[in-house]
């Protein structure tokens, strides 16, 4: 359906003034809507993976995409342009199946097709299917509004959206899936038990965890983000002014970066204890803030930064309800811990917020020469002595990330 109706699809969710880019759209999509299928399944392995407790074969996957994606660009866009990409997704569509599929088989699943629709568990997920989709799918619900609206802003505003995106995605998804991703089934199983204790731990120091990874990876991507683009995206065709348009809508993704790590986790805990109705209704509320917010500040100085602005603000408002809403459905979330994590890790960060202002003042604004190597050294040492600080502060304070994986080093020692 994707295939034949193309063309009234992108012009649906999409907004080009121009018939050319339109046409563009409709024709890159027939292609790619097949990575549909070829993700869905690596998906479903994923998860059957995480539920038996194995995590580096999953979580190594999204590399294996990346690869192909990028080796198909690189040898393949002088003959084939934009089509390289679609190349490189698709082939890295099946990489994905092709990397999980030892360890799948491995660990007691396989790919027989079963029409056993009377099955009692395939009848549950069928059931729990429609809210978790509404509920969890928010986010690229989200990024589809907004992107539709930055196509009808100045030229230029789509493809910064979607270039922050990709920086922005990749913290969150390195410390933020990956803290949702080994916790889910633990407290799924303490859940399953009624542990109600344990799972208000657990849940607990999930948010401790993200917070604490996060508020350091979005300080340093922030304030670093003229930089980080410039070095990765400035040559050719991509100006000065492309890297600082690129650069606000990042800064200001960067901003909500805890609220949707947060939020994201909080959905999963209470699809561990069986409620949908509380993820479904609020993910609701924040795509509807969203939007309100959108339509507002597109309209104002931000332009398309401003949608970045306003997904910060729906979603960290969104992570604040279902934080209040889980104390009262555990009887307490510990947020005193949770409190006390979050100004250790901001605490940790202002010498280093301060040293990369200095920095900058040294420097001045080298990013405007765009992509060298010589900016490229600047930009590690910048990044990587901003690390370290951050790093050592984090062992002074005891901040408890930090002390489980050095307790984890002694016990392996």
């Amino acid at each position: 359906l994707s295939v034949v109706f193309a063309g009234p699809i992108t012009r649906t969710i999409l907004d080009f003034p121009e018939l050319s880019r339109q046409e563009l759209a409709a024709e890159l999509f027939r292609w790619f809507i097949h990575y549909t299928l070829l993700i869905s399944i690596s998906a479903v392995m994923v998860g059957s993976l995480n539920s038996s407790d194995r995590f580096a074969v999953p979580a190594f996957t999204p590399i294996v995409f990346s690869i192909c994606v990028i080796a198909s660009v690189l040898i393949l866009h002088r003959t084939l342009g934009l089509y390289a990409m679609v190349v490189g997704v698709l082939i890295g569509g099946v990489g994905q199946v092709a990397f999980q599929s030892p360890q799948f088989v491995r660990s007691g699943f396989d790919f027989k097709l079963s029409f056993a629709f009377n099955n009692p568990q395939f009848r549950r997920i069928l059931r729990q299917w429609l809210p978790v989709v509404a509920s969890s799918s928010i986010f690229m619900v989200n990024q589809q509004v907004a992107l539709f609206f930055a196509s009808g802003l100045e030229d230029g505003s789509s493809s910064a959206l979607i270039n922050a995106i990709v920086f922005w995605q990749l913290p969150l998804g390195v410390f933020g899936v990956s803290v949702t991703t080994v916790l889910f089934p633990r407290m799924s199983r303490e859940a399953r038990e009624e542990d109600k204790v344990a799972l208000r731990d657990t849940l607990s120091f999930g948010v401790r965890a993200i917070a604490a990874l996060l508020i350091p990876s979005s300080l340093l991507l922030g304030a670093l983000s003229y930089e980080v683009i410039a070095v990765a995206f400035q040559r050719g065709a991509f100006t000065a002014t492309n890297t600082a348009m690129t650069a606000r809508v990042l800064i200001a993704y960067c901003s909500g970066m805890v609220g949707v790590g947060t939020f994201n986790y909080l959905q999963r805990s209470f699809y561990a204890r069986g409620d949908y109705r509380t993820p479904t209704l609020t993910a609701l509320g924040v795509l509807i803030v969203d939007v309100v917010l959108s339509l507002w500040l597109k309209e104002t100085s931000l332009r398309v930064a401003g949608l970045a602005v306003a997904n910060s603000v729906a979603f960290t408002a969104g992570a604040a309800f279902l934080l209040g809403a889980s104390h009262r459905a555990l009887h307490g979330v510990q947020f005193r811990a949770i409190v006390r994590t979050t100004g250790k890790s901001l605490l940790a960060c202002v010498p280093a917020a301060i040293g990369l202002v200095l920095l900058r003042a040294y420097w001045g604004e080298w990013w405007v020469l765009g992509s060298s190597m010589a900016n490229l050294g600047r930009l590690a040492g910048a990044g990587f002595g901003a690390l370290l600080l951050i790093a050592g502060l984090y062992f002074l304070l005891r901040i408890e990330v930090v002390t489980i994986v050095l307790k984890r080093k002694r016990k392996q020692q």
